[in-house]
């Protein structure tokens, strides 16, 4: 069974950095693509960005490209997104997936985790 766990959330300031972080129980991490994707309150899910299973092809939403970078550690079971600059457009819930293939789409991801608050004041 495949367990995610989402960490790093929190209240900080416009402008401010977070580094969220994504722990994988189970088998099969390493030939797992993830997917990180955010909630807002009265919105529907959407992408933010994913990483292949060797890391070697990943892909952001515009919204965040340029100030959000994911990375994984095999090693570690780990997913992380760094997310900088950030606004208070960026308040989420932000959730960890893992599926078969790197996709824009939650559809495509069998697993989930519980999500972290993020929370960026003005």
């Amino acid at each position: 069974q495949v367990q995610l766990v989402e960490s790093g959330g929190g209240l900080v300031q416009a402008g401010a950095s977070l580094r969220l972080s994504c722990t994988y129980s189970g088998r099969a991490f390493s030939r797992r693509a993830m997917g990180w994707f955010r909630q807002a309150p009265g919105q529907e899910r959407e992408f933010v960005a994913y990483i292949s299973w060797n890391g070697g092809d990943t892909y952001y939403a515009d919204s965040v490209k340029g100030r959000f970078t994911i990375s994984r550690d095999n090693a570690k079971n780990m997913v992380y997104l760094q997310m900088n600059t950030l606004t208070p457009e960026d308040t989420a819930v932000y959730y960890c997936a893992a599926g078969g293939s790197v996709a824009i789409s939650p559809d495509e991801y069998e697993f989930w985790g519980q999500g972290t608050q993020v929370n960026v004041s003005s």
